[in-house]
């Protein structure tokens, strides 16, 4: 990463927890502080809230490589995964693999009064399923280990079985390039590799699935001019995506602008590959093999998490495991810092 780059961010060395929070460039904590000081002089009106959110949505779209016109917004990954799952028709089949974060399981297990099944099978055989299926739903990347899906694999399965597919990319968008070409349904939340604020999070949806969503917390936001949708009725909701739209916390969608144009003028292939070569050199550090992927999980005695916490290494435990999670805010400093706790 360039030295100009690098000097947006302030966070201490050793923290290696993105895959949990990620850290702001100064950029985004100035435009936050700026709204702040607005709003406790009386300066911030609503409406002033609503160029942020045009930025935002139209920066993920670009982040993400989909038409803006498909992209709803919400607040967490979890609310618009339910969208989703309530258009399922009674009865329907899901396949999901085993251990997926619970934001992408528990909507679907949800619907289990209709009839609605979740079969889970293991990452790495999750396009092996048989017969049809409504959806398919799957992280590109896991927010326990780090393993990367085979997209292109589980995007053959679910076109075969007839199936809808979703993608979550709260763990990958920002580090991880990717094709959502076919993918039907794309979910994102931003506080994590996006280093947004909390309570930024969109949904993208093919053209031809819009129809068959249900916007259960439309609101005025969701109109197609939502200054003019704020009273009774009739219906008249946005006519692309935006009908998906609830409320943004305005705050939030401040910050959120700043980080999402960072990562818009950002080479993906870039963060990548730099992410990637810090993980995989920690790995080598611990004489294992690389893994491909920004997060790895490691093995690790009550001694080397406590060594960990003692040098000022912050990272996560998860399945039992520790988590670490490089990004272009860290350096060969943190892997070094990482190794010398872990090895003791």
């Amino acid at each position: 990463m360039t030295p100009e780059l690098r000097g947006l961010f302030a966070q201490r060395p050793g923290y290696l927890d993105t895959a949990s929070l990620g850290v702001p460039p100064s950029t985004t904590v100035t435009a936050m502080r700026k709204v702040l000081d607005g709003w406790q002089h009386g300066r911030v009106g609503a409406p002033d809230f609503d160029e942020h959110v045009r930025r935002s949505r139209a920066a993920w779209a670009s982040i993400t490589g989909v038409d803006v016109a498909t992209v709803a917004i919400g607040a967490t990954a979890s609310a618009l995964v339910g969208l989703i799952a309530a258009a399922l028709p009674d009865g329907a089949r899901v396949i999901l693999p085993a251990g997926e974060f619970t934001s992408v399981v528990f909507p679907f297990l949800a619907h289990a009064d209709r009839g609605v099944t979740v079969e889970e099978r293991s990452l790495e055989d999750l396009a092996g399923f048989d017969g049809s299926a409504d959806l398919v739903a799957v992280s590109a990347v896991q927010s326990a280990d780090g393993r990367v899906v085979d997209l292109p694999a589980v995007r053959a399965a679910a076109r075969a079985a007839g199936a809808r597919l979703l993608l979550d990319t709260t763990q990958s968008c920002g580090w991880l390039p990717l094709d959502v070409t076919g993918v039907d349904y794309v979910v994102c939340a931003t506080y994590k590799w996006l280093l947004c604020p909390r309570g930024v999070a969109f949904l993208a949806v093919a053209t031809d699935a819009l129809d068959g969503i249900r916007p259960l917390a439309a609101g005025w936001f969701a109109g197609e001019d939502p200054w003019s949708s704020v009273y009774g009725s009739p219906l008249r909701l946005a006519a692309d995506a935006r009908r998906l739209d609830t409320s943004p916390a305005w705050f939030s969608w401040v910050g959120a602008a700043t980080s999402l144009e960072l990562f818009a003028g950002l080479d993906v292939t870039d963060v990548h590959a730099h992410d990637v070569q810090l993980a995989d050199a920690l790995l080598d550090r611990l004489g294992l093999p690389p893994r491909g992927s920004a997060i790895v999980t490691l093995d690790a005695d009550p001694a080397a998490a406590d060594r960990m916490r003692a040098a000022g290494i912050r990272t996560a435990v998860r399945a039992g495991r520790i988590r670490a999670a490089f990004h272009l805010y860290n350096d060969a400093a943190d892997v070094a810092l990482a190794a010398r706790a872990l090895l003791g």
